[in-house]
């Protein structure tokens, strides 16, 4: 028994690994990865402060990468170099997970819709568990922020974790078998 779920957590690890390596095997892959990247980090820098950024782009939209910057500057503040990296590395994995679905949705395009059920998880984990905290900001909960501990960290490591886990389950696009499995 304990033999097998070695088995099965190394099987993970492997394909975790070659999801994670996925975007590097072409440059259009790596240039959608990067895309995908910038505009998860933009999107999750700006909601940490969403008066502030409507504010600034309701007057000049152009301001865009001051706000970037500025709001980077005060996540570093709030939460510390260990709350930047996580939203980095979340915005990392969230470019992989999107290149990745977009694999698998071209693929199962060519199967019929049905199979595209199997791909919609990915999707969805990659745009909610990243952005809690987020989301808790632009409603108006900035108090539910401070009240998290850790400054809303744990948030930011739980969503890593999904999207951890899903990229594990699902593995290299090219070889996933949604859709292959005989019934």
């Amino acid at each position: 028994m304990i033999g097998d779920r070695a088995g099965t957590v190394r099987d993970w690890a492997g394909d975790l690994r070659a999801a994670l390596a996925y975007p590097l095997t072409s440059d259009g892959r790596l240039l959608l990865a990067g895309v995908a990247t910038a505009a998860t980090y933009a999107v999750l820098v700006l909601s940490t402060f969403p008066q502030f950024t409507l504010q600034l782009l309701a007057r000049d939209l152009t301001d865009l990468g001051y706000a970037v910057a500025e709001l980077t500057r005060e996540l570093y503040l709030s939460t510390g170099w260990i709350g930047l990296v996580l939203v980095a590395a979340y915005a990392v994995l969230t470019g992989v997970a999107a290149t990745n679905a977009l694999a698998l949705v071209r693929r199962t395009r060519r199967r019929g819709a049905s199979t595209l059920v199997g791909v919609l998880p990915g999707l969805l984990a990659a745009g909610c568990a990243s952005c809690g905290a987020g989301v808790l900001g632009a409603l108006g909960f900035v108090g539910a922020m401070a009240a998290l501990p850790f400054d809303g960290n744990l948030l930011r490591v739980g969503g890593i974790a999904l999207l951890l886990f899903f990229l594990g389950r699902a593995g290299d696009p090219r070889t996933c078998s949604i859709g292959e499995v005989a019934t």
